[in-house]
């Protein structure tokens, strides 16, 4: 599970990046990063509990 939140969190930033170089749509493509951010916190949180057990 943990490993398909890193491929989430993956293809959001390069959607954010792609999206920001490219059509410069305003506040809604910075949703797409916090995202990742979002998925990338969970994942490391749900590894260090899921080792520690």
């Amino acid at each position: 599970m943990r490993s398909l939140l890193y491929i989430v969190a993956v293809i959001l930033v390069i959607g954010w990046a792609i999206s920001v170089f490219a059509y410069s749509v305003g506040g809604l493509i910075h949703i797409l990063i916090v995202l990742a951010i979002i998925s990338l916190v969970l994942g490391l949180f749900r590894g260090t509990t899921s080792s520690a057990v």
